[in-house]
């Protein structure tokens, strides 16, 4: 071999190293590059009223005599729906529970025996999405405690929002870019630049009472879990 071709040969192999070495390079900094990350959250909050109600009016009564407790019971069972109705609650969303009655004498064990044999327990229950005339004849049910109706606390009114399809989008959007925000806190905090996400997490909504005395108010929640790359 001449010594041109030699020299020709040592050339190629000085740029064969050097583009492997350049190579080598860039893949170690693109390795280092994806080992710094930053994971944040992103959290978003909203109340909102509830759009679904299901709201049940107990009642109990008692009666030595099973046909007068009957009457009894449909008695204050028609003084319910026409209260509820008389409050713009729509007559279709009224129904009626079986009633439930107890002979107080056979589960009888002490000296003195019940005032009264019978016991009868029933519901009227509203369940609608006009929860604002829900409301309203909640805080008028007065009116049927002056017509002797004795409520019972059997059964809690259910308030739900089923309306979180409309938000969610909203919702995901202020979780990723409260998320962003603290992520380019934590990179300028550390003297880097934030990059790409490299990998994201939604997480689940939560929808639960904003407290115990307004449960006709929702708090909607959700948190995402996002991680950027960091560099210089």
């Amino acid at each position: 071999m001449s010594a041109q071709q030699n020299l020709i040969a040592g050339v190629c192999l000085a740029v064969g190293i050097a583009s492997v070495g350049l190579s080598l390079k860039a893949g170690i900094d693109h390795f280092v590059d994806r080992d710094r990350v930053v994971t944040v959250k992103g959290l978003a909050e909203r109340s909102v009223p509830a759009d679904y109600v299901i709201w049940p009016v107990t009642f109990r009564i008692t009666d030595n005599d099973l046909s007068r407790l009957y009457e009894t019971a449909k008695s204050q069972t028609e003084a319910i729906r026409s209260f509820l109705i008389q409050q713009g609650i729509n007559e279709n969303d009224i129904s009626l529970s079986t009633p439930q009655v107890t002979d107080l004498l056979s589960d009888y064990y002490g000296n003195t025996p019940p005032p009264e044999r019978y016991r009868l327990e029933m519901a009227v229950s509203v369940a609608t999405s006009d929860v604002d005339k829900v409301l309203s004849a909640m805080s008028n049910q007065a009116e049927l405690i002056q017509q002797g109706i004795l409520f019972q606390q059997s059964y809690r009114t259910q308030f739900s929002f089923n309306g979180l399809n409309e938000i969610k989008p909203a919702m995901i959007e202020e979780a990723t870019k409260n998320a962003r925000a603290a992520a380019q806190k934590f990179a300028e905090d550390s003297g880097s630049k934030l990059g790409q996400i490299r990998r994201a997490s939604q997480g689940q909504f939560t929808i639960s009472d904003r407290d115990s005395n307004t449960p006709s108010i929702k708090r909607v929640r959700i948190v995402t879990t996002v991680e950027y790359y960091l560099k210089d």
